[in-house]
């Protein structure tokens, strides 16, 4: 267990109303006490804030005006004495606020030590842990919503339940195989332990089955908007953020570079990203331009495929429609304010199936409709009750399909009748695994690993 006091900086870098220096560990009160002139720190209530001034005691002199909040262990975020000192916003403040605390004897933090340490101190499990990074990086009502969940213990709950389910059915086993005092015991053991591993398999596949909304709502869906040059792929890209992020004229190749944007559909986050048009060109700028919107295509989960409703379909857009036709699409075919050249019902055939929406961009119609469809295409149109358990982190997902498949390997020895202590090795390894999600069974390296990815000072 960690002893010593760490402090950071808290609060985003750069000028602002306020920044905070927070302070944790045993000494976190005797250290910011020796800088701070006003009430005796050491003496105060917990959970009480202090108007004061910070003294530099090397010169002697006053550096800045502040409020100091202290809160005392075991009733904190880390379960350790903690400060946090509210100064003015600016750079230099900030920096000597400090500058100071780690010269009256703290360290400096590492990125997500703080998490870290009410990890280990037992005031939140792993998952929980995450989720603070989660509703950190949340962009959207829905995705907050989720990771507040997450860290509240909504996951956590779930997962000790079945492991808990899993560990009573392997001890009732083991009991019945050290202490067989039935002639039936080995059938009881079996039907006991098939029962319980087909519950925890349909929890484990229903969470599954979340998890593409889950990640979704906490990553976005990566989305391409391509088409031939002045379709209105930029045009699109504003309408959908309400602001005019990309230049838009009437010169084809205006757009030489990717430009990206996330934008909040029906509390979905979409990275939108808006793609030189792709044709042949000889400018070199725009090639390059070009060749990077063929990349993107292969890195997107969504494509948003323009079409000029006032031209013809070009062999340009045969070619487009090819480059997507395993991917999910929907198509726009926009300016239909214009006179109609394009055939409709060859886009119809081109599409296979995929949603085709005609949009006045310069007006902004047909915006709704394009939102329905992509609710459409990734929730069957709206999001699942918000009382479910999402599972949206990566390293969860892996984990719960690493204790299905160890589960399924549990069920087919069962159903080929093999030794119940055989199959009981399988089961056990579902709940390690679903012990790594919480942090019960999990290294120290990768620990170290999960937190280095937080920011400094949380």
């Amino acid at each position: 267990m960690e002893t010593d006091t760490i402090a950071a900086i808290s609060t985003p870098i750069g000028e602002g109303a306020i920044a905070i220096v927070r302070l944790s560990g045993n000494e976190a009160i005797t250290i910011a006490n020796q800088f701070f002139q006003g009430r005796d720190l050491t003496k105060v209530d917990s959970h009480t804030i202090h108007y004061g001034k910070i003294i530099d005691p090397t010169i002697d002199q006053v550096v800045e005006e502040v409020m100091v909040s202290v809160m005392r262990a075991p009733k904190t975020f880390t379960r350790e004495d903690v400060v946090e000192i509210n100064c003015h916003g600016g750079l230099a403040s900030v920096n000597r606020l400090l500058e100071l605390a780690l010269q009256m004897g703290a360290r400096l933090a590492e990125p997500g030590e703080f998490t870290k340490r009410a990890f280990l101190n037992g005031r939140i499990d792993l998952s929980q842990a995450e989720a603070v990074m989660d509703l950190i990086r949340a962009k959207t009502d829905k995705a907050m919503n989720v990771a507040i969940k997450q860290l509240d213990g909504k996951l956590s709950k779930l997962i000790q339940r079945l492991r808990q389910e899993l560990l009573e059915t392997v001890a009732h086993v083991e009991v019945n195989i050290d202490y067989p005092e039935y002639d039936d015991v080995e059938q009881m053991s079996h039907d006991t332990m098939l029962l319980k591993t087909k519950e925890v398999h349909q929890e484990i596949e229903r969470l599954l089955q979340m998890a593409k909304q889950g990640k979704i709502l906490r990553e976005g869906i990566a989305t391409a908007i391509i088409g031939r040059p002045n379709v209105g792929k930029s045009s699109l890209l504003n309408a959908l953020v309400h602001e005019n992020k990309a230049i838009v004229t009437d010169i084809p190749g205006t757009t030489r570079d990717i430009i990206e944007e996330y934008v909040n559909v029906r509390g979905v986050p979409l990275r939108l990203v808006d793609t030189a048009g792709i044709r042949d060109t000889d400018d070199i700028v725009e090639k390059i331009g070009v060749e990077r919107s063929r990349q993107v295509l292969k890195e997107s989960d969504l494509i948003l495929l323009v079409l000029n409703y006032n031209q013809e379909l070009t062999e340009e857009d045969i070619q487009l429609f090819k480059l997507v036709e395993d991917l999910e699409v929907i198509v726009l075919v926009n300016k239909t304010d214009l006179a109609q050249k394009i055939d409709l019902e060859k886009v119809n055939e081109l599409v296979k199936g995929h949603p085709v929406i005609t949009t006045t961009l310069i007006e902004e119609k047909g915006l709704d409709e394009l939102e329905a469809a992509i609710a459409k295409t990734f929730f069957s149109g709206e999001l699942e009750p918000g009382d479910l358990t999402y599972v949206s982190n990566v390293r969860h997902i892996q984990l719960l399909k690493q204790a299905l498949a160890a589960l399924d390997e549990a069920m087919n020895g069962m159903e080929a009748n093999m030794p119940i202590d055989l199959v009981q090795i399988d089961v056990t390894r579902t709940w390690q695994l679903l012990g790594e999600i919480v942090g019960d069974t999990i290294r120290d390296s990768l620990i170290d690993q999960l937190f280095s990815q937080f920011c400094l000072g949380k």
